[in-house]
Order: structure tokens, then C-alpha cells, then sequence
């Protein structure tokens, strides 16, 4: 755990970038998870998000935070997805998404992931690739993490066949929910992301902020549906 931190390159502080299969331990994913939300409560908070900095990563830092009641969602319907196929179930909410892939199932609470991206013109499609680890807690109050960390494939030949061509982009995200006293959910999200290509920092940062609000407002719409047609077939 002391060799490595959770940046948008991915890399080891002795060098080298995560290739598989030489990836971190899981519990030392999920203490570096905690660790860097924990940190967000004294990032600079801005109007829907708070920004922080890595100097590891090639981009800033974004955070953002709500809070939710049961109308919403309850613990258990957000882990059920966003703890669980985490990818398949962003491709039915985030427009960009247009396909996923799992590409290496490494323990029932990590995978391998490939997603591909499309945006509109000029801008090319992009493929982000990345390690996602789990983890439910069962004690009070319950709490889940999912944390996205950027990964190589190419050193397996057969692994980098399974992943999709494309204008390489890294991003690493953590995600946690929290079930608070009063019954309400909190999800709390830190990314940082570069997408690669010839698009400047400057302007993918720009649009971070509203992206990630916007991903809440996505998801409950989405979610919402499905639970409402569920409802209706009993």
C-alpha cells in the first residue's frame, strides 16, 4: 500500500504504470478510497462541487456531494446499482457510454472494465480501461465504496484483444455511500480524469463540475423509471 496512490496516471511511486496482473491489493484500494474522500471535507468548495489537487495526477480534483431520501432512493437500491455491475448500469444513464465490456473477473468484489465513449464532433471516441474494487460494510452505519482506478492491458495479449480501440483516456473515481442517522443517503463522489488525444486540460476541466452534477440527476431520473415499471408488473 505504501508504493502507490490513486492518481489519473495510475502510477507507482516507484515508477511504471498498474499493469495487469500487477495490481494492488484490494484492501489497500479501499483504504486509499477512504483515505482521499475523507480529505475532500477540506477541499475548497465551489457552488455544485469542491476542487482539490494531486500533483501525481495530470488534472485537478472534483468532488461532489448529496444527500438523498428514501423518495429517492434507499441504501440498498443505490448500492444494488452503482455497488453492483457499476459499468452496465452507467451505460443506461450516461448518455456518452455506448458500450462496456467486462474484461477480467478477479474476485467477486473486482473487475476489469473497458468503456467506450462517444462525444460529438470533432471530438474522437475515447476508451477508458479501468480496475473497479468494492466494498460493502455491514456495519452502522452501513457504508459502500466503489473505487475506478485507470489499468494497462497490454502486457496480456488476450486481455488487450478484449478491449476496445480507441483514443485512450484514464480517469480514477471514488464513490461512497452512506446511510445516515435519519435514514437519508449521502454519495460522495472524487474523480480526477484526462481524456487523452489532443484535447487541452484546461478545457476538459472546465466542463468537470457540471458533468458529475449532472450524473446524479441522470442517475435518480433513470432509476426512477425501473423502479416504477417494477412496481407496476407486481
Amino acid at each position: 500500500m505504501s508504493n502507490f496512490r490513486l492518481t489519473n496516471n495510475a502510477v507507482k511511486l516507484g515508477g511504471g504504470r498498474f499493469t495487469y496482473p500487477d495490481v494492488p491489493p484490494e484492501s489497500a484500494i479501499i483504504t486509499l478510497g477512504n483515505e482521499l474522500l475523507a480529505s475532500t471535507e477540506s477541499w475548497r468548495t465551489g457552488k455544485t462541487f469542491a476542487k482539490g489537487k494531486d500533483t501525481d495526477s495530470e488534472s485537478s480534483w472534483y468532488c461532489r456531494v448529496s444527500r438523498h431520501n428514501k423518495e429517492d432512493a434507499t441504501f440498498d437500491e443505490f448500492w444494488s446499482k452503482l455497488g453492483v455491475n457499476k459499468a452496465e448500469n452507467e451505460k443506461q444513464f450516461v448518455s456518452a457510454v455506448k458500450q462496456v465490456t467486462e474484461v477480467k473477473r478477479i474476485s467477486a468484489t473486482q473487475s476489469v472494465w473497458t468503456l467506450y465513449y462517444t462525444y460529438p464532433p470533432p471530438v474522437s471516441p475515447r476508451v477508458f480501461t479501468v480496475l473497479q474494487t468494492t466494498y460493502l460494510s455491514s456495519a452502522t452505519p452501513r457504508s459502500g465504496l466503489i473505487v475506478s482506478i485507470p489499468i494497462d492491458l497490454s502486457d496480456d495479449e488476450v486481455l488487450a484483444k478484449i478491449e476496445r480501440k480507441g483514443v485512450r483516456g484514464r480517469y480514477v473515481a471514488v464513490e461512497r455511500l452512506l446511510e445516515l442517522d435519519d435514514g437519508e443517503v449521502e454519495w460522495r463522489m472524487a474523480t480526477s480524469a484526462t481524456p487523452g488525444g489532443m484535447i487541452p486540460s484546461f478545457i476538459a476541466e472546465s466542463s468537470m463540475p457540471g458533468q458529475i452534477a449532472a450524473d446524479v440527476t441522470h442517475f435518480l431520473k433513470w432509476f426512477h423509471t425501473i423502479r416504477n415499471r417494477t412496481a407496476a408488473e407486481v
